[in-house]
């Protein structure tokens, strides 16, 4: 496999997301990029199109997983084996799709899914990998582990890899899930069928995920009520969804109330989120999947306080789906 392509996200992105853009454009000539600001800006736009940029407008249409399949249908039809994805905030080395490239090339099968070990900034340290078994798997942790492949059930999106017969077996991302647990449940999906899933310990990506707060031995994301009712439904249906073949489904229960105890104890506005925790789990234990504001149009405009606006229809200046 030597062709490979990178798909960017942007969502209402600043000047530092677009230098990111400018920066990955630079190490990767074969990069789509894929807009999912409702209102996408004209000017920047043409700006970008002038440099040779192709930008795609979804519009935030089936959220984050839209963004990525989008994306992928283009780098597709362009031939390349091995579809890269990226968000906004992430920012690369350099050296990175050469270190992802050798990693692909020393698994030895066409489908796979690859991720680069990933360091939390605000947490400081890296993600852990979680080996597949049948009972709970122990997380291995990375920090000390610089090079070699590890099995593990899922990685996160942002800077991962997909081979193209990975993604035309596995299919397009789940849409209606939007935002929330799109790479887990893609790994779950991919682990499932057969289809190895690694980290590559010697690439490392540097992200922030929200607004990461550190308690002792609890830490807090600050994300907002819309985005915690995705966590909380999608966390559920997805651990479900794969019970037969992994034996942690009862975790999803236990992430919920992990998740309203962080929120209770150091977050602000704490009823809306907690009301938007409480009602994705029951969603996700039902299986109702959908926008927040289609199956709860009035927990929503509560949730995001669309009654006290008029301008801004969405808390925080952001949307159910967007990229982070």
């Amino acid at each position: 496999m030597t062709r490979y392509g990178l798909i960017f996200v942007l969502y209402r992105p600043n000047a530092e997301f677009v230098a990111n853009l400018r920066h990955a454009r630079a190490i990767c000539a074969d990069l789509v990029a894929v807009d999912n600001t409702p209102e996408p800006d004209a000017e920047l736009h043409d700006a970008l199109h002038r440099e040779g940029l192709a930008v795609l407008v979804n519009r935030n249409r089936g959220g984050l997983a839209g963004a990525y399949n989008r994306g992928a249908e283009v780098l597709l039809a362009r031939g390349c084996e091995v579809i890269f994805l990226l968000d906004q905030d992430s920012r690369i080395e350099a050296t990175f799709f050469d270190g992802m490239m050798q990693a692909c090339a020393q698994i030895g099968d066409e489908r796979f899914v690859l991720g680069p070990r990933v360091y939390e900034v605000n947490l400081g340290k890296c993600m852990p990998t979680f080996p597949p078994g049948r009972r709970f798997p122990r997380p291995v942790r990375m920090n000390d582990h610089r090079s070699g492949l590890f099995p593990t059930l899922f990685v996160i999106s942002s800077g991962s890899a997909i081979s193209a017969a990975a993604y035309r077996a596995l299919g397009a991302f789940r849409e209606d899930y939007f935002i929330e647990y799109l790479d887990i449940e893609y790994g779950l999906r991919a682990s499932s069928q057969g289809v190895p899933v690694y980290m590559n310990a010697a690439v490392t990506l540097e992200q922030t995920t929200g607004q990461i707060e550190r308690h002792g031995k609890l830490y807090t994301t600050h994300h907002v009520a819309w985005r915690r009712y995705y966590g909380a439904r999608n966390a559920v249906h997805c651990l479900r969804l794969y019970k037969a073949h992994w034996g942690f489904h009862w975790l999803a229960g236990a992430l919920a109330l992990h998740q309203g105890l962080c929120v209770a104890l150091f977050e602000p506005d704490k009823r809306r989120k907690l009301a938007a925790i409480a009602c994705g789990y029951w969603d996700g234990r039902r299986g109702r999947l959908g926008t927040f504001e289609s199956l709860h149009p009035r927990l929503h405009a509560y949730c995001t306080g669309a009654r006290r606006q008029t301008a801004t229809p969405v808390a925080a200046g952001s949307a159910p789906g967007s990229a982070p």
